[in-house]
């Protein structure tokens, strides 16, 4: 509304240009200068302009002044930087000019309100949207015409210190919800209520008569009591008669009987009387819009759940049959089948028709029919079924319930590692024993050594802060120089082995990436020192990084297919990209990341030697391109099952191995001052999301390079990383919430959103993987001519 203007004639707005909130700016306080300076000069044309003159004198009039300099202040330098104390005090007198410039203007009548609040508060190291009283207390400051003075106290206790730091113990403080600015802007100024506000009148921030503040509340009460009404309503239809259970504490003769009894104290002046029974009744008109937003949720949540579990088993139910040795083909009996489809079909409908003369909303369909088909399909399998359950049977009991039991172990740990990232560090330490556990460390000592050695150094990583909390430039230096030595050892190794399909012209490509992450950990450091001496985003480390991030793709495509190398061309174009988007230790995550992803495609060779699935590939000479024959896909094995989890497990530390660097909380806008530091939330969102993206594309080719070598079929695996997801999803299901901060129910659904597209995002990066692993762009070549 403020940045396009309103419907009709009665909103005037003046905003500067987007590009004007610079993260990199000298000063961000200009901002709230402007804001400022252009109210003065608002106040001073009407003096000229007879028309601006007469609408300023009408009654309730609106001025919205939005001041979002000290807000990027914050993000930019954080609040406890020089910067951002320097634009309180600047908003201050800023605040104190304005008031004394409206009061003039007015005569000093008396008859101006003013309210001081913000949206937000902001952590120390400058992000805000979790659910820390840094961030959700803020400032409320109201005084003027019709607002109350500030009342003394000797004693009040609140869990927070701001009133001793602000040296305010001595003052009441009255503490709302946020929610509740708006009906009390709207009693200041004497409109109605917004229609859709769920606030309470705060009455002790009024300095008015009992007789006014008791109608006010009475209005409120009716306000939102209307609300509740047309809630309960709209439910009533699209519920049977039979079927609906209204909400008791609020039946219509309460209704009645709980306005009467206000009425009736108003009066007869028992205003506190009247005061309390309206605040009882917003309560509970509250709660019972509470108790039909969410009306039908149980029997949804179930119907949903019904649909994953069956679901989940009809997968597990296609993988044995289709890609195990488990169970025989037997032949399908018709008549059975035919019965079966009638009795689903028959279910349908009924539920259709219960849900048509309920005139439900057409999503209820797809929640409620959705388990006819997938359970459908599950009974017409119990022929294989039944043939698992003699399979299983015929197991040694303890061997069921310990792989059973480490299954729920390894789903629960990854359930845990959304909320709590110690778990994958936990996680990482048991994976460091797998080589011990499963005897592979003694036809592979250094191997295992190796695996050890990197599964403990990547658990350290979930263990730190939240990127952007600490930014460490020099770390993010030594990680590029870090890049540039591992590179020179590898290529020296490269250069000393023996390989006749090697072609020497192709060292040049590796050259050429390691002067691209050399020139990204030059301007790394250069662009953050320019920001630090207030000089902006130079325009040549703006240039490089924007053709970093383009052309270090064509680099990778034009490296050999062999496994080594092209992983690691991989590597060194993800890092150019990556370092440039990196504040501090989490630049040093994808090198890690990397070797533990390299030490797992060996260790697979080693683990399908030991438990003689295939012979051992040459992994030095093997080559992505070279295609394999559908029939030399073997089926799956137990130990596949755990080959799949390792994959899972490696995606979801890819993406809080260093924090969940997408979420709001973590937002940091540093992390992309290499590439622009006018703020674009669109932009600034597309690199962030590229950032998180480079740990999974290091996963997802390494995956690539186990299944290939280890001759599975992509689909197989995905089977099970799709049981997986199911089973993880149910978890997040009942974890959704619709209350708390911002970051609570962001996170919740975040969640849940996330584990059900996993399967969809690991198809599409496993697209993306085969395209990086196996496509090579060729180019002219210059002949080589030998003397005779």
């Amino acid at each position: 509304m403020f940045a396009k203007g309103a419907t009709g004639d009665h909103v005037y707005t003046f905003c500067y240009a987007a590009e004007s909130e610079d993260f990199g700016a000298e000063d961000a306080a200009k901002l709230d200068i402007w804001v400022f300076d252009h109210v003065k000069s608002f106040f001073n044309s009407s003096r000229s302009n007879q028309t601006l003159f007469s609408s300023l004198n009408e009654e309730k009039v609106v001025l919205f002044l939005h001041l979002l300099g000290i807000d990027t202040n914050g993000h930019a330098h954080r609040p406890n930087s020089r910067e951002y104390q320097e634009n309180i005090k600047q908003v201050d007198e800023g605040v104190k000019e304005i008031a004394s410039l409206i009061d003039n203007f007015y005569g000093n009548d008396g008859k101006t309100a003013f309210i001081l609040t913000s949206d937000h508060g902001m952590t120390d190291w400058g992000s805000h949207g979790a659910g820390h009283p840094s961030e959700t207390l803020t400032p409320l400051i109201v005084w003027g015409a019709g607002v109350n003075y500030p009342q003394k106290v000797t004693t009040q206790f609140f869990e927070d210190n701001f009133l001793k730091e602000w040296k305010l113990e001595n003052l009441k403080r009255l503490d709302v919800n946020q929610a509740d600015i708006a009906p009390l802007m709207a009693s200041l100024i004497g409109v109605p209520f917004p229609l859709n506000s769920v606030g309470t009148l705060p009455l002790e921030y009024l300095n008015t008569s009992a007789l006014f503040k008791a109608e006010s509340m009475f209005t409120n009460a009716v306000q939102i009591l209307e609300q509740f009404k047309v809630k309960m309503s709209q439910k009533k239809e699209t519920t049977l008669s039979i079927l609906f259970t209204p909400f008791k504490p609020l039946s219509a003769s309460e209704q009645i009987n709980y306005l009467k009894k206000i009425r009736l104290y108003i009066e007869q002046q028992k205003y506190d009387e009247a005061i309390s029974l309206c605040k009882t009744l917003i309560n509970l008109a509250l709660e019972g819009l509470s108790y039909y937003h969410t009306y039908d949720r149980l029997f949804l949540g179930l119907s949903i759940a019904v649909s994953f579990v069956g679901w989940t088993t009809y997968v597990i139910l296609v993988i044995i049959k289709a890609h195990t040795n488990l169970t025989k083909t037997i032949p399908a009996n018709k008549k059975k089948s035919t019965l079966l489809f009638y009795g689903f079909a028959s279910a349908g409908m009924i539920i259709t028709f219960f849900l048509l003369i309920q005139t439900c909303p057409w999503t209820y369909y797809i929640y409620c029919l959705l388990p006819v088909p997938v359970w459908y399909a599950v009974v017409k399998e119990i022929p294989v079924i039944q043939g698992l359950a003699t399979n299983v049977l015929s197991l040694h009991i303890g061997q069921s319930a310990g792989f059973l039991l480490v299954c729920i172990l390894g789903i629960e740990i990854l359930v845990f590692s959304f909320f709590y990232r110690s778990a994958l560090s936990v996680g990482l330490l048991v994976f460091s024993g797998w080589p011990v556990i499963t005897q592979l460390w003694i036809q592979a000592k250094t191997k295992a050594l190796i695996w050890t050695l990197l599964c403990v150094l990547l658990a350290i990583f979930p263990l730190m802060p939240v990127v952007g909390r600490e930014p460490n430039i020099p770390l993010v230096i030594a990680a590029g120089l870090l890049t540039i030595l591992i590179s020179f050892f590898s290529l020296t190794s490269l250069c000393k082995s023996e390989n006749k399909y090697r072609d020497n012209e192709d060292l040049k490509v590796y050259f050429y990436q390691m002067f691209s992450v050399a020139l990204s950990t030059y301007v790394v450091g250069s662009t953050h020192n320019s920001l630090k001496i207030k000089q902006g985003l130079p325009v040549m480390n703006q240039i490089i990084s924007w053709m970093t991030l383009v052309f270090s793709p064509v680099l990778l495509l034009l490296s050999p297919t062999f496994l080594f190398e092209r992983l690691f061309s991989i590597l060194l174009s993800l890092m150019s990209t990556y370092l440039l988007l990196s504040t501090g230790y989490e630049a040093l995550f994808p090198l890690a990341l990397f070797g533990l992803m390299f030490v797992w495609i060996n260790m697979e060779q080693e683990a399908l030697q030991h438990y003689g699935l295939s012979l051992k590939p040459k992994l030095a000479v093997f080559n992505f391109t070279c295609t394999m024959d559908i029939t030399q896909f073997r089926q799956l094995h137990l130990d596949d099952v755990r080959r799949s989890f390792f994959f899972v497990f490696f995606i979801v530390t890819a993406f809080f191995g260093t924090g969940n660097i997408a979420s709001i909380n973590s937002f940091d806008p540093a992390s992309v001052y290499c590439f622009l530091t006018v703020f674009s939330p669109f932009m600034m969102g597309g690199l962030l999301l590229l950032k998180v993206a480079i740990p999974f594309v290091l996963v997802s080719c390494a995956f690539e390079a186990v299944q290939v070598t280890t001759q599975l079929s992509s689909k197989s695996l995905f089977l099970i990383v799709l049981v997986i997801s199911d089973i993880m999803a149910l978890h997040f299901f009942f974890l959704v919430k619709d209350y708390g901060s911002w970051l609570d129910i962001g996170t919740s659904i975040s969640h849940y959103v996330l584990v059900m597209s996993l399967t969809i995002f690991m198809m599409v990066m496993n697209g993306l993987a085969q395209l990086l692993t196996t496509r090579r762009l060729g180019l002219p070549r210059r002949n080589k001519h030998h003397s005779m």
